[in-house]
């Protein structure tokens, strides 16, 4: 069954479609390939026109806005119950724990006082301070970056008028 000529015809077929996919490579390269030196090899290429962006520019003005101080002295806290709604799946404001400690009357309360509930070591460790509208504001924005270890796995409320909104809803809660 496998001859000579059968060989032969199985070996020019193999040679015969090696030699088409180069001549299509080849074709194609040449095709498009818009100029001599490839695809910037040579350089970065100068476009027709700059879409200016901004990239360079300094934006710390931009993201520093208004100091805590004026923010919570407009804060609303009927904006805040609203925001709150992110905080119900762990805390609770009828005194008892979910999955985090209850909030009710959290506002000037002792850090990691709430009794029966299990805080992180770093918590405990700052039980001497009080959970002052500026604490929960750093608590708030970064949980992880203000008590490094801490139990509590929600990233944070990025908007500074996120924060002081329930941080003044909380306040009114007792």
């Amino acid at each position: 069954m496998f001859d000579t000529m059968t060989m032969t015809k199985v070996t020019g077929a193999l040679c015969g479609s090696l030699l088409v996919y180069m001549l299509g490579g080849w074709a194609a390269e040449t095709l498009y390939t818009t100029h001599a030196g490839g695809h910037g090899e040579d350089g970065e290429i100068q476009q027709a026109y700059v879409i200016d962006t901004g990239a360079g520019e300094e934006t710390a003005a931009a993201e520093e806005g208004p100091d805590f101080a004026t923010l919570y002295a407009s804060a609303d806290a009927a904006a805040g119950e609203k925001v709150f709604a992110k905080c119900k799946a762990c805390h609770k404001l009828d005194g008892s724990n979910g999955t985090g400690p209850h909030l009710d009357g959290v506002v000037d309360r002792a850090k990691a006082s709430v009794a029966g509930f299990g805080y992180s070591d770093t918590l405990i460790g700052m039980s001497a301070e009080a959970w002052t509208p500026e604490n929960l504001d750093g608590f708030l924005h970064n949980p992880k970056g203000y008590a490094p270890g801490t139990k509590m796995s929600f990233a944070g409320l990025p908007k500074a008028q996120d924060r002081v909104d329930v941080i003044a809803y909380l306040a009114t809660v007792n």
